[in-house]
C-alpha cells in the first residue's frame, strides 16, 4: 500500500473535523478523493503530506510516517491554488524549484515534456490559463520524480478540455509507476480514476473501484452511486 491510515482523527476548534477514518491506498494507481466541499478532503490530504496536526491515529506514507524528512523527496503535493511565481516564466519557476531541490537542468525538460508546456515554456506563468498553470503546479511537483503525488482539487474552474488533458496526464504518470491521489468534487471526474474514496462530512462512505461502486448501487453514474451510499450511511449512524 501507498498511504495506510488508522483511526486518524483531527480536530478543528471544537468540531471533529476527522472523526477517527481508516483507510489503505494502492500503489500505482489513480485514486480519487471524492466528496462535496467541506467533507474533509483536504484535511485528510493535509494529513498524509504531513503538514496537519492530529490529534490521533496513525498515518504510514510509503511505510513511513507521515512527515518524515525522508519523505520530501518521495512526495509531490500540489495545492488548490498554484504554487508558482506569476512574473517567472515557465521555464525560470522550474529552473528555480530545481536549484531549491537539487535538480539537474535536464529534469526541467523532461517536466515540461509531461505536462506538455512545451510551447509555453518562455511564456510568463501570470499570462497562461488556469489549466496551463495549473499543469506548471505539477511539473513542479514532478520535478524530483516522486513514488506518490498528491492533488488538491487540481481541476477546479478548468473547461472540459484541459481537464481531459490533465487527467490523461494523471495516468500517463501511473503508466509510469507512479500513485496518485487526487481530491475532487465533481463527481463525472470519478470515473476517471482506478480506485475511489467517497467522503462525507469526515467519514468514508466507500472505497472501491468505479465499477464496483456502480454494481453495488446499481445507479447510473458516480453521483446516483454515492447519494444512495451517503444515505445508507446516514440511516446506519
Amino acid at each position: 500500500m501507498a498511504i495506510a491510515i488508522e483511526e486518524l482523527e483531527v480536530v478543528r476548534g471544537h468540531k471533529r473535523v476527522l472523526p477517527g477514518i481508516s483507510l489503505t491506498i494502492k500503489r500505482g494507481v489513480v485514486t480519487g478523493l471524492v466528496g462535496p466541499s467541506g467533507s474533509g478532503k483536504t484535511t485528510l490530504i493535509r494529513s498524509i503530506v504531513g503538514v496537519q496536526i492530529v490529534r490521533g491515529g496513525e498515518v504510514a506514507v510509503l511505510a513511513l510516517p507521515a512527515g518524515s524528512p525522508q519523505l520530501r523527496s518521495r512526495i509531490g503535493y500540489v495545492t488548490q491554488a498554484p504554487s508558482v511565481y506569476p512574473d517567472l516564466t515557465v521555464r525560470e519557476n522550474l529552473d528555480y524549484f530545481a536549484r531549491v531541490l537539487g535538480v539537474g537542468r535536464e529534469r526541467v525538460a523532461e517536466v515540461i515534456e509531461t505536462v506538455n508546456l512545451g510551447p509555453e515554456t518562455h511564456q510568463p506563468v501570470g499570462t497562461l490559463s488556469g489549466g496551463q498553470r495549473s499543469r506548471t503546479s505539477l511539473a513542479v511537483a514532478l520535478l524530483n520524480d516522486p513514488e506518490l503525488v498528491v492533488l488538491d482539487e487540481p481541476t477546479v474552474g478548468l473547461d472540459p478540455v484541459l481537464r481531459r488533458e490533465l487527467w490523461e496526464t494523471f495516468h500517463g504518470l501511473t503508466e509510469r509507476g507512479r500513485t496518485l491521489l487526487v481530491s475532487t468534487h465533481v463527481m463525472d471526474e470519478a470515473a476517471r480514476c482506478d480506485e475511489l474514496v467517497l467522503m462525507r462530512e469526515g467519514g468514508i462512505v466507500a472505497t472501491a473501484s468505479p465499477a464496483e461502486l456502480l454494481a453495488r448501487t446499481g445507479a447510473d453514474d458516480i453521483e446516483g452511486a454515492f447519494l444512495a451510499l451517503a444515505g445508507a450511511a446516514k440511516e446506519a449512524a
